[in-house]
């Protein structure tokens, strides 16, 4: 067991190679004490690849979780130790084969805070070149081109569900937006 930020004591229930179950007990504002099972994850990276000003290279990635193919921006678990910067490259490499000339940080964000700490990395991949991927064993992944307009209507009509997915195309067309591009 360790103490937590929040005066209590954690256990761990389940270790995994990626993410720990942690039964996290605290003591709440009016002083009665709870306990939640949370998962710690050591953080990601999702990468919004642009091969130009007008295409966005997506991915379709087969989820056990889910039992079905999602269309998403490629993503990756950070390792330890590693820069987020790092893992983006690496990440668009051994997902879509791409890599990136230039790569910016654009925002950072928590997917499901209410269960989970994992901490998600959104970079912009520009000046691509087309190279080999680098699939881990079981991954299951095709590159999708598309307009970054097409894209953004299967938000709309549900063809696209991921989070990261949904959050790293409407944040960059917002951006976009603001900085008077459009998209």
């Amino acid at each position: 067991m360790a103490d937590n930020a929040a005066g209590g004591e954690d256990e761990i229930l389940l270790s995994t190679r990626i993410f720990d179950v942690v039964r996290r007990h605290y003591q709440a504002a009016d002083g009665s004490r709870h306990q939640r099972a949370v998962v710690e994850h050591p953080g990601a990276v999702t990468i919004l690849p642009l091969l130009d000003a007008e295409h966005v290279c997506l991915i379709e990635n087969f989820r056990i979780a889910v039992r079905q193919t999602l269309i998403e921006l490629p993503a990756g678990t950070l390792e330890p130790g590693e820069d987020p910067l790092n893992t983006a490259r690496r990440e668009l490499t051994e997902e879509t084969g791409y890599r990136a000339g230039t790569i910016q940080r654009l925002t950072e964000f928590y997917l499901s805070p209410g269960i989970l700490n994992e901490r998600m990395h959104l970079y912009l991949a520009t000046e691509l070149s087309p190279g080999d991927k680098q699939l881990e064993a079981g991954e299951q992944i095709e590159n999708l081109v598309v307009p970054f307009s097409t894209a953004l209507s299967w938000i709309d009509d549900g063809r696209i569900q991921d989070a990261k997915t949904i959050v790293g195309l409407l944040y960059y067309s917002s951006r976009q937006r603001a900085e008077g591009r459009g998209q």
